[in-house]
C-alpha cells in the first residue's frame, strides 16, 4: 500500500491548510507546478505515514505477546526489551516528523498571500574557460624528478 493511501494523524491539518483532501493534494503535486510548501508538506506526510505504521506494528506485536490467551512460558523479557527500543525509535521518528510538519504549516504564508505561480529564481550561468594545457616536449610525456 502506498503512503498516499495511508492515513496519518496530521491529514486534517494538511487538508485545512491547503483546502483540499490529501488525495487531491497528491494529484495536484503530480500534475501541476505547486508551491514548495505543499511539496515539503507532502514529503513530510509520507515520512510520517511510514513512521506511524512502524509505531503501530511494534504496538501490535507487544499487544500480541502480552495477550491474556498466551502461555506465560512464552513471555520473553529480552524480546520485550527489544520491542521497547524499537518503539522508542519509532516514536522519536514520528514525533520529529509531526514537529516538522506542524512547524511548516504554522510558518507558511496564508493561502491568500501565496503567489499564484511558484516563484522561479534565475539560475546564474557560470561561464569559465579552462586554462590551456601546459606544453610538454612530447604528447603524453610525464616529467619526473630524479635525485
Amino acid at each position: 500500500m502506498s503512503v498516499i493511501d495511508k492515513s496519518t494523524s496530521r491529514d486534517t491539518a494538511l487538508e485545512e491548510a491547503f483546502g483540499a483532501s490529501v488525495a487531491e493534494l497528491y494529484a495536484q503535486a503530480a500534475h501541476l507546478e505547486v508551491c514548495a510548501a505543499l511539496h515539503r508538506a507532502l514529503e513530510l506526510r509520507s515520512f510520517l505515514a511510514v513512521a506511524e505504521e512502524q509505531v503501530v506494528r511494534v504496538r501490535d506485536r507487544v499487544h500480541a505477546s502480552m495477550s491474556c490467551d498466551r502461555d506465560l512460558g512464552e513471555l520473553s523479557a529480552e524480546d520485550l526489551r527489544w520491542d521497547a527500543q524499537w518503539l522508542e525509535a519509532a516514536l522519536a521518528g514520528r514525533d520529529g516528523y509531526v514537529a516538522a510538519l506542524d512547524d511548516l504549516l504554522r510558518t507558511m504564508p496564508a493561502p491568500d498571500q501565496r503567489p499564484a505561480q511558484p516563484v522561479q529564481f534565475a539560475q546564474p550561468k557560470i561561464t569559465v574557460t579552462a586554462p590551456p594545457a601546459p606544453a610538454t616536449g612530447r604528447a603524453g610525456a610525464v616529467r619526473t624528478h630524479r635525485p
